[in-house]
This record gives structure tokens, C-alpha cells and sequence, in this order.
């Protein structure tokens, strides 16, 4: 990484935030030729616990857009899926998950910029937006303009607030991500991944699953719950304990299992964005909106606005003057955009109320669903032990 020299630079395209979004389209934009000038405060991206997995669908996302190769180096794959449902073993995947941690993630992509984005290490102290030109001031006093602004800040509001665009809460503290280790080896735990849903509704936890991550085992589970809650400070304090309780079955895959590292705990909330269509500026990633992790597909949001917007859109917009509401909004109308947005925060919702809605048709649904599910697992049950009972060896009788 390399960083820009202090002054005043002219530059296509302007991109605040270097996390994923921000790096990856950064990094696409400059292998396509376009000037670029990509600025965060930190030159090494902080350890932080977000999104620590994805699947093959995303993979073919990041190929699509070019950064197969960088990305791939960056993760651990899991190549088979067990799940385990009411207690039981369920169902065998072939399919491959891919394990990550956010932080060394986007500094392996940070590292692979090309030479002709350098990574501007400074903080925006002040934001001009409009038709054709965009100014920004960092706190050394450097000044980028560029005909276009992309803020990919993530979950920072400060840069949202200087171009005056709000977020909308839709869903307040919606759920938690958690996240620790696990005392076993990722040679003893093997190249798969689990996935434990619990038994209880009560217990208002969606699933829990785990995978490793190079050198280490990894657990996510999500709940919807507050940090605050007693029972999130009993699980923070003994792990160990309040998993054996939700589902013991884990213990039986993972050995008699530890937590060997802090828990980490995030709160999410489902947000969106208004006053966005705006002369000279676009939001992306979880700038533009927040959804929960739970459902994976935050990041099949951001690399879906990085794809549509260097494939089609940032192109064009430079062919021609000027860099209008009128061009932005398009983007933003974008039908494959528009459907990745929506479905994300639709499986939000859903999945939260098939687990804590109290109503008869929320009951209904997960009595229907699970005596699906039990039907499954007995049947899957009467086809092994037929399956053994034909491969036993049958005795001939002497004469």
C-alpha cells in the first residue's frame, strides 16, 4: 500500500472508506484505467468482528467482478455442510462456505490495490457535493475533487451528516451477532462446516454455526436479543454453559468443547438511507443500508453495488458532462441492485418472526415447519437402517 503525497488532487472517481466495499471497488475501478483516489483514516484496517463467512453464490460474485484470485487466498473454505435440526443430525450439504476474518480480509484486498490507486491515509474534514465537481478537504489540509463521490464508510456517520443524508431506523437493535473460538483443531474438526438450529423458540436464537478459520475454529451464532439483557451478560460470562443447555448435540461434534477466546458481541439494526439522490455523490454497502448478517447477505449487497456500478453505470456516467441526481438515481432504481436490497432486508424480517412471533400464523407456520423437518429425519432414519439391513451378510445354510 502506498499513500498519496499531501496537496491537491484530480482524480474521476473519490471513494471514502476502505473496508470492502470501498476497497474492492476501488480496486476494480483501477484495473479498468480510471483515476481514482481512495481515502480512509487508517492505513491497517482494526480488528473487528462482522461478517466472518460467505457462500459459493458470492465467490461467483467476487469472479465475476474480476477479484476471484485476490479474494480466494484471503479465505478458508469449508467443502461439506452439516446440519443438525431438533436435536438431530438433519442434512449433508455439498457445497463450500467460505470463512474469513473482516479485518485481515480487507488488508489482504487493501494490499492488492494496484499501484495506480494509492491508499490516502486522512480523515474528511469537510464534504462539497454538486452537479459537476466534488471537493473534499481532509484534516491535513489535502484537497480531492473529483466528478464523482462514493461514500462506502460503512456504519460512520460522519460523512453522511457533512453531505446531509440520514438513515432511517426500520428495526432497532433487530439482533446480535456473536462471535469466540473454539479449543479444537482445525485438523481435528476437519474442512466442514456446521450448523445448529436450536429446539426452542424461546430461546430466540435463529442458529448457530461453525467453521474454521485457517489456524483456528470459529463460532457465529445470532440472537435476537440486546446486548444489555441479562441473558447476553450469562452468556458472555459462561459460554460453554449456556451452549450445552441450548443444544448439547454440539458437544458431541466438536468434542468436549471450550471457548477459547473472549466473546465478541454486535448489535445490528435494519437501517435504510433518505436524501440520497443527490448531484455528484452515491452511498454503497452498509452506508447506503444495514441488514442482519444472520441471512448472509450483506455481502452479496455490497459486491452486487460494486459490480453495478463499474459494469454499467460509473462508465457511463463519465462519458457524458456533469454528474446529476438524475444519473445517480439510476443506480439506485437499478433492478438487479433494487432486488439484492429488498431481499436482504425482507429475509431479515422474516427470519426474526418465524423465530419470536406469538401469533397464530406465526405458530402455525413453525408447527408446520418442523413436523416437516421431523418427518425428514425419521424417514432418513428408516432409509439407513434398510440400507443396512440389505448390506448385512446373509449366512448360507450346509446341507
Amino acid at each position: 500500500m502506498s499513500t498519496a503525497e499531501a496537496g491537491q488532487t484530480e482524480v474521476e472517481v473519490a471513494i471514502v472508506g476502505a473496508g470492502m466495499a470501498g476497497t474492492t471497488l476501488a480496486t476494480v475501478l483501477g484495473k479498468a484505467g480510471r483515476k481514482v483516489a481512495l481515502i480512509d483514516p487508517h492505513r491497517v484496517h482494526h480488528d473487528e468482528f462482522r461478517a466472518e463467512k460467505t457462500r459459493s453464490e458470492q465467490m461467483q460474485l467476487f469472479e465475476k467482478i474480476g477479484l476471484g484470485p485476490v479474494i480466494k487466498p484471503l479465505v478458508t473454505p469449508a467443502t461439506e455442510i452439516h446440519v443438525f435440526r431438533l436435536g438431530q443430525f438433519f442434512q449433508r450439504k455439498q457445497d463450500s462456505e467460505f470463512a474469513f476474518s473482516y479485518g485481515p480480509l480487507v488488508n489482504g484486498l487493501r494490499d492488492a490495490l494496484p499501484p495506480e490507486v494509492p491508499l490516502t491515509v486522512g480523515k474528511v474534514a469537510e464534504v462539497s457535493t454538486g452537479p459537476d465537481r466534488q471537493r473534499l478537504v481532509l484534516a491535513d489540509g489535502t484537497v480531492i475533487n473529483a466528478r464523482l463521490l462514493v461514500v462506502a464508510t460503512g456504519y460512520s456517520e460522519a460523512v453522511r451528516r457533512a453531505v446531509g443524508v440520514e438513515r432511517i431506523e426500520h428495526s432497532k437493535a433487530h439482533s446480535l451477532s456473536v462471535g469466540f473460538d473454539l479449543a479444537i483443531s482445525p485438523q481435528e474438526f476437519g474442512s466442514r462446516s456446521l450448523t445448529f438450529y436450536p429446539r426452542r423458540v424461546a430461546d430466540r436464537i435463529p442458529f448457530i454455526t461453525i467453521f474454521p478459520i485457517r489456524d483456528r475454529v470459529r463460532a457465529n451464532m445470532f440472537a435476537y436479543r440486546t446486548v444489555a439483557e441479562p441473558w447476553t451478560q450469562a452468556f458472555r460470562a459462561n459460554p460453554q454453559q449456556v451452549l450445552l443447555q441450548l443444544m448439547p448435540e454440539i458437544s458431541a461434534q466438536c468434542g468436549n468443547f471450550t471457548v477459547a477466546s473472549p466473546v465478541e458481541v454486535r448489535q445490528v439494526s435494519l437501517t435504510t438511507t433518505t436524501g440520497h439522490r443527490r448531484d455528484g455523490v452515491v452511498f454503497i454497502g452498509d452506508a447506503f443500508s444495514t441488514t442482519c448478517p444472520a441471512q448472509g447477505h450483506g455481502i452479496h449487497r455490497v459486491v452486487t453495488d460494486v459490480d453495478r456500478l463499474c459494469s454499467t453505470y460509473i462508465p457511463a456516467w463519465l462519458e457524458t458532462p456533469g454528474m446529476g441526481a438524475d444519473k445517480i438515481s439510476a443506480f439506485y432504481d437499478d433492478r438487479i441492485k433494487t432486488a439484492a436490497d429488498a431481499k436482504a432486508m425482507r429475509s431479515s424480517i422474516y427470519a426474526k418472526a418465524i423465530v419470536t412471533e406469538t401469533g397464530l400464523e406465526w405458530r402455525i407456520r413453525r408447527l408446520r415447519n418442523n413436523t416437516a423437518r421431523q418427518l425428514m429425519i425419521i424417514g432418513r432414519k428408516v432409509r439407513h437402517l434398510g440400507q443396512r439391513r440389505a448390506g448385512e451378510a446373509i449366512p448360507e445354510r450346509r446341507a
